[in-house]
């Protein structure tokens, strides 16, 4: 997994970075994905893959700018990344299943999606069987107490349109003089990520005073104590 996504990008953009430092310009765009920025129950490794390919990515911003070289981290939220694709679910261990554990995993959220979707687009649907089982892609052949391999109940036009819609969301910061360093793509996802940041700024404001006690510059009048 971090082979993938965490060291193919960085390969990729070593790849690249000679040719714009000899140019002084250039602009780097690494997909990656919402759960970049929001961590989800039963997809650890695979968020802290993204997690860490945008910490590298914020790094390299700074080393980059003064050969004026733009770098862009593109977050699709689920709709692109996951209902586009094959789906792959896996059993969870028998601790973290729902008699013990009520957690909200990754495959309980997609399932509900899945549903949705069917009830929504059902008439329209082209419904995939799964590899093994040639079962319909509902959201409970994710319930399986084996692996299991699903499509998402989307025609083949709405899945046309929701990467048409993706392109154009990275094409549009392609050449613009100002880019941003975080792009999220999806309407879901950018309701998600200002949740996030809202709890963030929440929980900071409630323990600022203890985080900002801890300051070497701090002149309270007490003797400062320097060596070992």
């Amino acid at each position: 997994m971090f082979e993938v996504n965490f060291f193919g990008a960085v390969n990729a953009i070593k790849a690249v970075l000679p040719n714009f430092r000899a140019k002084r310009n250039g602009h780097i765009i690494v997909l990656t994905g919402i759960s970049g920025h929001l961590g989800t129950p039963g997809l650890g490794l695979y968020c802290a893959s993204q997690w860490a390919i945008e910490g590298y990515c914020d790094s390299l911003a700074y080393e980059v700018a003064p050969f004026n070289i733009r770098t862009t981290i593109v977050q699709p939220h689920v709709e692109i990344g996951v209902l586009t694709n094959k789906i792959v679910s896996a059993p969870p261990m028998g601790c973290y299943g729902a008699d013990s554990n009520g957690a909200p995993l990754f495959r309980d959220i997609l399932s509900g999606l899945l549903d949705k979707l069917e009830g929504r687009y059902g008439e329209e649907a082209v419904n995939h069987a799964s590899e093994n089982d040639h079962g319909p892609s509902t959201g409970d052949a994710l319930h399986q107490e084996r692996v299991a391999t699903v499509w998402a109940p989307l025609a083949k036009l709405l899945k046309d349109r929701l990467v048409a819609e993706t392109v154009y969301a990275v094409a549009a910061i392609g050449g613009h003089d100002n880019p941003p360093s975080r792009h999220i793509v999806g309407h879901e996802g950018v309701g998600s990520v200002k949740e996030k940041l809202k709890t963030v700024s929440e929980e900071l404001e409630d323990f600022v005073e203890v985080s900002a006690a801890v300051d070497i510059g701090k002149d309270d009048g007490a003797a400062a104590v320097i060596g070992p």
